[in-house]
Formats: structure tokens, C-alpha cells, sequence
């Protein structure tokens, strides 16, 4: 009975004198430092030094460190539970361009077929005359599965320098196209007319789908092309720019907004 006294009271002041404990090691390297599997049968609680209370935590959190100094914290886990089959919202983001674009009546492009025979979708830009890519709005963008729908948002406002009292005939055709990986997959043609008001503009508002991407990178695009014009003649047309102080930069900058959905290949059992 000595003998386990003795022991007894050996091994606390050890602890108590030991600023480390090691569990199956030699060499502690924490306070309390086990080596190999740890079971428990009660329950794990943290002391918040706040109010000196404890808490466990509840179902579905997760212990996670707060860095070196600071206790563990309880925090809640959400896995989105996704059911085959359904499409969600897995890339989602917006671009903008306040350089824009001008077109000079020289860079006017020359269709020498119908414009129903020119735009076609698909269509490489390469192929596409006079076309001017808006440079802030070029962007790669990633798809992850083989059934995927892609939205893309477009506005900006076109100007031209029209002088005031124009006619009705004065006016120039443009078109802007959405390219994905330089294939045309929407585009909007427009005619700007002049006004009673020189240097007249409009809001150019364009939505474009696109079906089932292939998995992986893609570049997203917009340019636009100045197709004719009527009427007076050497007047320049910007795009998401402007061509005099009646408006400025911001307000006729560019945006894309780009949102993919897809239906999920790959679904990981959540377990409670």
C-alpha cells in the first residue's frame, strides 16, 4: 500500500513539475502529445474563457482551430446536398470595361452576302468582318460538366458625334456578338439614329444562352461591328465610350454578367 502511495504521489509531482505530457512518446512536442488512436466515450467540450463555461457543440459542427494562442472554436459545416439530375448555379461572376470601342466610317465592314447568311452561330470571329473585341470583357471561365447552360448578360451604350436636328435617315447599323473560344453563340443588331439633340446615344441590352460547353476552360468575348451607315457622312460610333462630354466614361462603360449552370457529376454521401 506504501509502495502505490509513493508512486502515486511521484507521478503528480512529475505533471505538475513536466510542462509537457507524451502518451506512447518519449518526446512531447505539445502539452499533451498522444501518439496513435484516441477513443472517446463522453463528450468534447471547450472552455470559452469569455464566461468560463463549456460548450460541445452541436450536430453537424466541427472543432476548428483559431490559431496559435487562441482556444478551438465550434462551426457549423454546410455541404450542399445536390439531387441528380438538377441543374445549380456552380460559376457565377461579372466583368467591366470603361475603354470601349470606336469605329470610324473607314472601318466600316463590308458584307458582301446577306446578313442572315453571315451571322450564323458558330460563326468563327475570324470570319466576321470589322468585328473590335471590348478587351475588359474577354475572360476565361470554367465548366465542370457535361450538361451545363451558360447565361451571359450584356450592356452598354452606344454614342455617335451626330449633329443636332439630324435627319431620320441619319443613322448607323451595328451589331455586338457574345463569343465563346471565338464561335458566335448570340448576337443583336441595332440602328442608332440621330435626334434633335446632337451626339445622341442608347442602352444596348443583350442575353445570350448557350447549351452543354464542354468541361474545362473557356474563353468568353464581346466585339461589335459597324455595318452601314445613312446620311452624314465621317461620324464615329463608339461602343461602352463616348464620343462627347454630353455623357462620360461611366456612364457608358461596358458589363458582363455570366452565369453557368450545370447538372453535378460527381455526388459525395453526406453523412450526419
Amino acid at each position: 500500500m506504501m509502495k502505490r502511495i509513493l508512486s502515486t504521489l511521484f507521478l503528480g509531482s512529475v505533471l505538475t513539475i513536466s510542462a509537457q505530457v507524451g502518451i506512447n512518446t518519449d518526446a512531447p512536442k505539445a502539452t499533451l502529445d498522444v501518439n496513435g488512436d484516441i477513443g472517446f466515450r463522453g463528450k468534447i467540450v471547450v472552455l470559452n474563457t469569455t464566461d468560463n463555461s463549456l460548450t460541445q457543440g452541436t450536430n453537424d459542427q466541427l472543432l476548428v482551430s483559431q490559431g496559435t494562442g487562441y482556444p478551438p472554436i465550434w462551426k457549423t459545416l454546410r455541404i450542399p446536398e445536390y439531387e441528380p439530375n438538377k441543374f445549380y448555379l456552380i460559376y457565377n461572376n461579372s466583368f467591366s470595361d470603361n475603354a470601349g470601342i470606336k469605329f470610324t466610317s473607314g472601318e466600316q465592314a463590308t458584307i458582301t452576302t446577306s446578313r442572315s447568311a453571315t451571322f450564323t452561330k458558330g460563326a468563327d470571329i475570324s470570319t466576321l468582318q470589322g468585328f473590335k473585341k471590348i478587351a475588359g470583357l474577354s475572360q476565361e471561365i470554367d465548366v465542370f460538366s457535361t450538361q451545363s447552360k451558360a447565361y451571359f448578360q450584356f450592356e452598354t451604350v452606344v454614342q455617335a458625334d451626330f449633329s443636332a436636328n439630324g435627319t431620320t435617315d441619319t443613322s448607323i447599323d451595328y451589331a455586338c456578338g457574345i463569343f465563346v473560344d471565338d464561335k458566335l453563340v448570340n448576337l443583336r443588331q441595332r440602328n442608332l439614329k440621330a435626334s434633335n439633340a446632337s451626339y445622341s446615344f442608347l442602352t444596348h441590352n443583350q442575353i445570350g444562352i448557350v447549351d452543354n460547353l464542354a468541361k474545362g476552360k473557356h474563353k468568353v468575348s464581346v466585339a461589335c461591328s459597324r455595318l452601314a451607315s445613312f446620311g452624314e457622312s465621317n461620324r464615329t460610333l463608339a461602343v461602352g465610350t463616348n464620343t462627347n462630354t454630353n455623357i462620360n466614361g461611366f456612364i457608358a462603360q461596358s458589363s458582363l454578367k455570366v452565369d453557368v449552370y450545370e447538372v453535378p457529376e460527381v455526388f459525395n454521401t453526406i453523412i450526419n
